[in-house]
């Protein structure tokens, strides 16, 4: 589940349980040897639940990277904790891509087996908790925003172990960690895999792990999709079979990613972009070209479209000029 909206839980309210979760259930570590809660003691922990396409993960990480780099040298540790959604999270060669591509320099558990995330009884991406010197958990921040609360949080704790300052890191972050434009975000996360997707208007309605024909409706509403050409619709993405396949959504929002990656290891995929019939020009994403021209090469979130100007209702198209690309989900911002 990504968590758009804010929400701030603190202990003393919401009752944390006293015991200290664990590490254990790691299935791997990236960037350390394995650690331990209970060899941390006299040190502040930050753990960080994340999985690397969630975008509103995404946009927390720049905080995450500063509080560690000011606040390591005062006693803070900071782990994250990748706990994966989509089948090809759980392959450790894409996660260890995404900490190198991303800069994430602390340690990171690998959780493919969820003990970790059920050990702090853990609902969501991205979530945050703080456990103090003593090893009781104290706070935990699920979503995005409230960062500056986050960080007093941090100093507060951090005073039983060390002098630290009062002035807060400055942030000023790029591409995909850019806060999303929440006053004009009026599209949600939808999956297109069958078990979850919504707002499907192509008029074949969909077939379960068949290869089947689809055509595109005569008009979208706002959040509604469609496809045309020959796809199968899994569990949890469609694939398509023959080159030339589409989709369309209409959407409002500032930026529209797309989660996909190619079938099979090592195949690249072109497609191109456009919006209501025209190439994006100045409205193109960091994985495409002003033309609406990019390519699939891996298993990640592309950020296709991001506008400059005003925000109204778009139809967005992509094509793809090979087959058997693996569609997974829109997230906007």
């Amino acid at each position: 589940m990504f968590l758009t909206a804010s929400t701030l839980l603190f202990a003393t309210i919401f009752g944390i349980k006293k015991e200290t979760p664990s590490l254990g259930g790691a299935t791997g570590w990236l960037n350390t040897q394995p650690l331990k809660l209970e060899n941390l003691r006299g040190k502040v922990i930050l753990v960080d639940f994340w999985t690397f396409t969630c975008i509103n993960w995404r946009r927390t990480l720049p905080y995450i990277r500063a509080w560690e780099e000011k606040y390591k040298n005062q006693g803070l540790v900071v782990i994250g904790v990748h706990t994966p959604e989509f089948t090809f999270e759980y392959n450790l060669d894409n996660v260890s891509r995404s900490v190198k591509e991303m800069n994430i320099g602390y340690p990171v558990a690998v959780d493919n087996k969820y003990e970790i995330w059920r050990s702090f009884n853990n609902n969501y991406w991205p979530a945050l908790y703080l456990i103090d010197a003593k090893g009781k958990l104290r706070y935990q921040k699920f979503g995005e925003g409230d960062y500056a609360e986050t960080e007093l949080q941090i100093q507060e704790l951090l005073k039983d172990v060390s002098k630290n300052s009062s002035k807060q890191v400055e942030i000023h972050p790029e591409g995909f960690e850019i806060a999303a434009d929440w006053e004009h975000l009026q599209s949600p996360e939808n999956f297109l895999g069958l078990e979850r997707t919504e707002g499907f208007a192509s008029p074949e309605g969909v077939a379960a792990d068949t290869r089947k024909i689809y055509s595109l409706p005569g008009q979208v509403k706002l959040n509604q999709w469609a496809l045309s050409g020959e796809w199968s619709m899994g569990k949890e993405r469609i694939l398509l079979s023959k080159v030339g396949g589409k989709i369309i959504y209409r959407f409002h929002a500032r930026d529209l990613h797309l989660i996909m990656g190619p079938a099979k290891p090592g195949k690249s995929i072109k497609f191109r972009v456009l919006i209501d019939g025209k190439p994006p020009g100045v409205a193109h994403g960091l994985d495409v070209d002003s033309n609406g021209n990019g390519m699939v090469t891996e298993q990640r979130m592309y950020q296709i479209i991001r506008q400059q100007g005003p925000i109204v209702d778009h139809e967005f198209q992509i094509e793809f000029f090979d087959p058997e690309v693996e569609v997974y989900d829109f997230t906007f911002g």
